[in-house]
């Protein structure tokens, strides 16, 4: 399938943001923002439990320290 292109620190934050905005879609939001937001987070959250960002590839922005194809 893909390739991990999410190194351990980019994957600690995402986690740490994706529950933060999880947190705010339930608490602080509401309406269409809190769809938004809870979509937001979970993208990041997924992300972050994967190690492999769709727009990262894209872009071609890879912060993962092991080498495609290495084992690690």
């Amino acid at each position: 399938m893909f390739a991990k292109n999410e190194g351990p620190m980019d994957r600690g934050v995402r986690a740490v943001l994706g529950i933060a905005v999880l947190a705010a879609a339930f608490t602080l939001l509401s309406g269409v923002w809190q769809i938004v937001a809870g979509v937001v987070a979970f993208m990041l959250l997924v992300t972050a439990a994967v190690g492999v960002c769709p727009l990262y590839s894209v872009l071609g922005i890879n912060t993962c320290p092991v080498k495609p194809g290495t084992r690690g």
